[in-house]
């Protein structure tokens, strides 16, 4: 079978034949379908992101698939079923071994390019924003970086949960795309001041921000009293330092998120998210955004859209 590796960090990935992969006790063999790339996918190439995997190994954080093997001790699942999985690595490479309990079983009305564009994009902002974040009906959300993977999540999820959605992101063809899943503010963070439009608009109660650096900065000030800030990510390369005398004063909570450690600290979580978000998604309530669909092959070209942000929504590897 082909897999794209990585054989050295902060390098392009390249195509090697590797051996078939069997199922262990608890684990299944899944024929990949199609592979979601994420932001943290090249942290993770780059050697710089939260875990660090040792050296070759193969990218991919989140697949569809179908399962083609099941190993000894797995319940629920079975040769032929198609299936979603979180699985950290792994997703470039035309098969894979798998915990059982990272594949989580998904409609047959759900095409493969959906559901490998769902779990992390999705997941995260369902659960950052409802049981972190506790977002209500009414209140005013923030979303830097919007029109990115999980920042058009965070606005269309948002939107459903019935808030006043502020979309930030770069140019005039992205915010329309944010207004198009259901933004009802858009500010360009190219030219407009964020502080002051955000503080025009009324303020804002809780912040989303997969972006750091200087919009969180400006953000932050735009919040109102009692607001929630929910540090996603550091897309801008700058981790920013957050002013305790600023949280006193208006009596805001930081509410630092990442998908990875959440699971470990809540494992049904992620599951019970996903039942409710497919739910949605089976009603016609949500519908993933795929900017680009491109070979395995051209996995490097995928990653490059999303280091120099010129994807929207997601970009999805297809296999087969």
């Amino acid at each position: 079978m082909q897999a794209m590796m990585a054989t050295q960090y902060n390098a392009p990935l390249t195509m090697h034949e590797c051996e078939m992969p069997t199922a262990d006790n608890g684990e299944v063999v899944v024929r990949t379908a199609t592979c979601g790339l994420n932001f943290g996918d090249t942290l993770l190439i780059k050697g710089t992101y939260q875990e660090k995997p040792a050296l070759p190994f193969v990218p991919g954080m989140e697949l569809a698939g179908t399962i083609v093997q099941v190993g000894e001790g797995v319940t629920g699942l079975g040769v032929g079923q198609r299936i979603a999985a979180y699985c950290g690595t792994g997703g470039l490479s035309e098969y894979v071994a798998l915990r059982a309990e990272v594949c989580v079983p998904i409609p047959d009305e759900m095409p493969f390019t959906d559901a490998a564009a769902f779990l992390i994009t999705y997941g995260t902002s369902h659960l950052a924003l409802e049981a972190c974040a506790k977002l209500e009906a009414g209140e005013r959300l923030l979303v830097l970086g919007a029109s990115g993977g999980v920042g058009l999540t965070a606005v269309e999820l948002g939107k459903l949960m019935g808030a006043e959605v502020i979309a930030c992101a770069r140019g005039a063809a992205k915010l329309e795309i944010c207004r198009n899943l259901g933004a009802d503010h858009l500010i360009c963070s190219e030219t407009q001041d964020i502080r002051d439009t955000v503080k025009a608009l009324g303020g804002a109660d809780v912040l989303y921000d997969p972006i750091g650096g200087e919009q969180f900065k400006a953000a932050m000030r735009a919040c109102n009293q009692g607001a929630r800030l929910l540090p996603l990510g550091f897309a801008s390369g700058e981790v920013p330092q957050i002013p305790a005398n600023i949280l006193l004063v208006k009596n805001m909570t930081v509410l630092g998120f990442y998908l990875g450690g959440y699971a470990k600290l809540h494992p049904r979580a992620l599951g019970e998210s996903f039942d409710k978000l497919i739910g949605w998604y089976l009603e016609g309530r949500l519908k993933p955004h795929v900017s680009n669909l491109l070979p395995l092959e051209a996995a490097n070209e995928g990653l490059d859209l999303l280091r120099t942000r010129q994807a929207t929504g997601k970009v999805v590897i297809e296999l087969s």
